[in-house]
């Protein structure tokens, strides 16, 4: 759900009411479509959050922790520039719109106090953030040029200009009778026609007022009676007074299949229409709600923003291992026609006086099959210097075929290690984790500009398990952390898991010297299929075997071990069980 016009005006009352007259300190930009500010008041540090990511725009005090970029982007430092230092001197907005404008008092490069104003468009996915002085763009966030909008552009040096509004009343200027007789003349079910002739508010409050008025009718609006219209205005009224009041933080969560709470709505009133199943929660303020039911979904749009240019950088180096292994392949094909090149050397040998320097070809008999063969000729060469050349060339390919073969076994191995790393991207729990990634390929020399974070970061633990049988479970993360994993901490008859020939994670029941029970084994082999790439999948291939059977070949990549006696079985992971052996 998106935030609508009448709980945006909610949030910027409330906003208003607490930041008043606080000062800018620092700006920060932590991904690409979200700007944090922190501004002080006489008594307390707010942290304000800027989003303009079209899935979850909005403005709203937040007390989550954000990993910054090392290098500012571009649009915070200018807003460092022009901002930074600034007093909140009003925070107004757009009647009917989801525009906050954040006016600011800044003193200018000359020393002159000026206005400098910060215009919040909260509009889905065309949601941005304009900076704006005396009426004209400083710069905006992304940029909207002619290519992008005929109608309207959002670039420094242009008058700031409103977005086209819908040609609809909005609900909190309106009257309620109005809207329902202007409902009334359209020939759909209620809350759809409620929604096609009133703005500033989303689907869940014209079907509240449905809910509220009429229950679950199906009616079709223009087949409303006086009294039920009667009762819908009514309804909207009350609704109306309730948002005139301040209205009620509330975020609604539907319980799903494998037992999770989804946040599916909120609003600004308790609301009716989704009856006893569903989980209601007010909050103390629309701050609090708006981080409450957007956080699950930041932090992993975060998280993607982060590892994508990693997630590409590691891409690339994979697809580029398969197009050197193809073309190792080639020339391989190519080598084995060395035979060839021994045989004209031969041949030539033992017709050197059939042939002359300056000649550029030659026929003989090849006197293994009695057949005549045309061998070319280098005429700068004599006869001899011709078939000496011959043998030197099988030389080089007998080598270079050898030298193939053993690359290409090479090749392999760095594919098989390059997917497992994807997977580790693509899976990465946090940044924590990626920055562990990022250190093994640096180890590796995959990356050569790897550089760490100024403050140290500890090493991540194994993911821990505690089965039925009350054995433990220990999953690695990362490459490094399976072999440390399997290497050194597993002993002798530990019992290992992985899934067969997919990137996945080293898995490893501690048997504690004692026999393992299939109960156990079960558990153990389906968390190695939940964490792997074969996640979701169904009678999954895990390899099993005791940690004494495992080793490392010389040079080989971090994660990837070898194993010739192990037990192959199948199985599908149980919904929730992850969840249920997940020590505390």
């Amino acid at each position: 759900m998106s935030l609508d016009a009448a709980t945006l005006a909610l949030v910027a009352d409330e906003l208003k009411a607490t930041l008043l007259d606080a000062k800018i300190d620092k700006i920060f930009e932590p991904t690409r479509d979200e700007v944090l500010v922190t501004l002080r008041t006489r008594t307390d540090t707010h942290r304000l959050l800027l989003s303009a990511r079209s899935g979850s725009a909005r403005v709203c005090l937040t007390k989550e922790s954000f990993e910054n970029p090392l290098t500012p982007p571009g649009f915070c430092m200018l807003l460092r520039k022009h901002l930074t230092g600034g007093r909140l001197i009003d925070l107004r907005r757009e009647p009917g719109d989801r525009i906050v404008y954040f006016d600011f008092r800044c003193t200018n490069e000359m020393g002159d106090l000026v206005t400098n104003t910060l215009a919040a468009e909260l509009m889905g996915r065309y949601s941005n953030l304009v900076l704006v002085q005396d009426g004209r763009i400083i710069d905006a966030l992304k940029r909207v040029d002619f290519e992008d909008s005929e109608v309207r552009q959002l670039l420094p040096g242009l008058p700031y200009t409103l977005p086209p509004k819908p040609n609809r009343p909005d609900f909190l200027a309106v009257s309620a009778a109005s809207l329902v007789a202007a409902a009334c003349e359209k020939d759909l079910p209620v809350a759809s026609a409620l929604g096609k002739v009133v703005a500033g508010v989303g689907p869940i409050v014209v079907r509240e007022a449905v809910c509220r008025a009429l229950g679950e009718t199906p009616a079709l609006a223009c087949d409303l009676s006086n009294e039920e219209r009667a009762r819908l205005a009514a309804a909207l009224d009350e609704l109306k007074d309730e948002h005139g009041a301040g209205g009620t933080p509330t975020a609604v969560r539907l319980p799903q299949p494998d037992g999770a709470a989804k946040p599916v709505e909120f609003s600004f009133f308790i609301p009716r229409q989704y009856g006893a199943e569903a989980i209601l929660t007010q909050y103390p303020t629309y701050s609090e709600m708006l981080e409450d039911y957007y956080a699950t979904k930041d932090r992993a749009e975060r998280l993607r923003q982060k590892s994508r240019e990693l997630y590409k950088a590691v891409h690339n180096m994979h697809e580029r291992a398969v197009r050197k292994q193809a073309a190792r392949k080639e020339e391989l094909a190519q080598s084995a026609k060395a035979d060839t090149l021994r045989l004209y050397g031969e041949l030539l040998q033992a017709n050197l006086w059939a042939m002359h320097k300056g000649d550029r070809q030659v026929t003989v008999q090849n006197y293994y099959t009695g057949e005549d063969v045309t061998i070319r000729l280098d005429p700068r060469l004599g006869p001899n210097e011709n078939a000496q050349k011959y043998f030197r060339d099988y030389k080089k390919k007998q080598t270079a075929h050898a030298m193939l073969q053993k690359l290409l076994v090479e090749g392999e191995a760095e594919i098989e290690y390059l997917a497992t790393v994807l997977y580790e991207v693509e899976s990465a729990p946090g940044e924590a984790a990626l920055n562990e990634i990022r250190a093994e390929l640096k180890s590796q020399g995959y990356l050569k500009y790897y550089k760490q974070r100024d403050r140290k970061q500890k090493p991540a633990d194994f993911l821990r398990y505690m089965s039925s049988d009350g054995f433990e479970i220990l999953v690695g993360r990362n490459n490094l952390q399976n072999d440390k994993l399997t290497l050194h901490t597993a002993r002798g008859k530990d019992l290992w898991f992985h899934v067969q020939k997919a990137p996945g994670s080293h898995c490893v029941v501690m048997s504690r010297g004692e026999d393992i029970p299939d109960t156990t084994k079960q558990e153990a082999a389906e968390l190695a299929v939940l964490h792997s790439s074969q996640n979701g999948g169904a009678k999954v291939a895990v390899d099993t075997t005791e940690v004494k059977n495992i080793w490392k070949a010389n040079g080989a990549k971090p994660g990837m071990v070898l194993y010739t006696v192990y037990t192959t079985v199948y199985v599908t992971p149980r919904p929730g069980l992850e969840e249920q052996l997940k020590k505390c």
